[in-house]
């Protein structure tokens, strides 16, 4: 096979694998972590199902994490170095990411707890931002269907991964699988910068720094109609998504009531479930959208069908219940991953600016996974989990109308 070349140079065959294999990785945090040790970790230190334990510990990062992302990846459009200016951020986050893991595997109260999650939310959303912006960086238009699908890998991949090991190895919610996180992530870092390397940008011409071009620019993206409704669809889809996903564990054990020794295993054999599907739905839609180029019409079918299937654990609050939600939900959320970021990249406004209208898009993927633990506490707390169900349904709605009204992608 021939090697490809996209412009600039840039060699596109390693991408293949290690562009995946980073999103796998910030999703295996994501995922692992989010999901499944820091809830446990939360009941370690309070002895119960405290759903306003587990929101505080998730309600001092999101901020901080949310506004990161884009400045993260306005800087890296701004870094001048032999290694590129995407590469010296995946590898320096990805190694203080690593450091602040480690103290959050230390925490014994969940203010710590709290303070520390923020901190990897933080950091890592650098290198979230730096990867992210290496699609509109090397990849020609004809295969962004195809690096899309690619991309989308990581949160099924990840999850069905973190499922597998806390179905083997229960324990390791208990803290073990902050240290195979740190392992993953920096393997991935050291590939995607060293296997399929950045060009350099010592050449390249920085424009002068001034604080209000460099304020203003996480703004004008969103003055851009079909940008600014590609966000709306996004952040509505992914936060139908994860305020289930990340009450999982206690939703299983309060409203489905799956005996406490059993959620662990029983949580992990759903996930698997779903995101098997799931991804099989991004390995056949990806290239599909490619082939017919309609990337709009794929997005709007997933959002609509995630907000009917939400439905599902409202009529039938069982195990089989949650299987059949997890089976259908899944192929609707991988529809959607499938053709997301070719969705994205064909509305970007500024060529010159990937990196932070990249990063300012990533907190409509970001900001619903850090979010999404206070809303559903807040709203478990005062409606119960049939309400966390319904605001799921509404905010998925809400992602497809914003399909609708991008006008410039078919």
């Amino acid at each position: 096979m021939t090697q490809v070349q996209v412009a600039g140079g840039y060699r596109l065959r390693p991408l293949y694998l290690t562009l995946p294999l980073a999103n796998v990785a910030v999703m295996f945090l994501w995922m692992g972590v989010g999901a499944f040790v820091l809830p446990v970790h939360v009941q370690r230190i309070t002895g119960v199902n405290d759903v306003t334990a587990l929101g505080l510990a998730n309600s001092i990062g999101p901020l901080m994490a949310t506004i990161a992302n884009p400045i993260f990846g306005q800087l890296s459009d701004r870094t001048r170095s032999r290694f590129g200016r995407r590469a010296p951020w995946i590898l320096g986050c990805a190694l203080i990411g690593a450091l602040a893991l480690l103290a959050q595997a230390g925490a014994g109260s969940v203010l710590m707890l709290g303070i520390s999650w923020a901190g990897v939310q933080t950091i890592m959303n650098g290198y979230q931002a730096a990867t992210t912006a290496i699609l509109p960086d090397r990849v020609p238009p004809e295969r962004y269907g195809t690096f899309s699908a690619l991309s989308g890998l990581g949160t099924p991949v990840a999850t069905i991964a973190a499922s597998l090991m806390f179905i083997a190895f229960p324990g390791l919610a208990n803290g073990g699988a902050y240290f195979v996180v740190i392992a993953v992530l920096l393997v991935a870092a050291a590939l995607i910068v060293f296997a399929s390397p950045d060009r350099s940008s010592v050449e390249q011409v920085v424009q002068p720094f001034r604080m209000g071009e460099f304020l203003g620019g996480f703004v004008r993206p969103l003055r851009n109609g079909d940008f600014r409704w590609a966000f709306v669809s996004r952040f509505g889809v992914m936060l139908g998504y994860f305020i289930i996903f990340t009450f999982n564990l206690f939703l299983l054990e309060d409203y489905i009531k799956i005996p406490k020794s059993e959620v662990i295993p029983k949580m992990g054999l759903l996930m698997l479930i779903g995101q098997v599907v799931t991804l099989v739905a991004v390995l056949v839609v990806g290239p599909l959208s490619d082939r017919i180029g309609r990337f709009r019409f794929f997005a709007l079918i997933a959002g609509l069908l995630s907000a009917l299937f939400l439905g599902i654990p409202l009529v039938m609050p069982t195990f089989e219940g949650m299987i059949l939600y997890n089976v259908l939900h899944g192929i609707a959320f991988g529809i959607y991953l499938a053709v997301d970021m070719a969705l994205v990249t064909k509305v970007l406004p500024d060529a010159a600016d990937v990196g932070k209208d990249m990063g300012v898009i990533n907190i409509a993927n970001a900001g619903p996974q850090i979010l999404a633990p206070t809303i559903a506490a807040f709203v478990v707390t005062v409606g119960g989990y049939p309400a966390l169900f319904v605001v799921g349904i509404v905010v998925c709605l809400i992602g497809a109308t914003g399909v609708l009204k991008i006008k410039g992608v078919r």
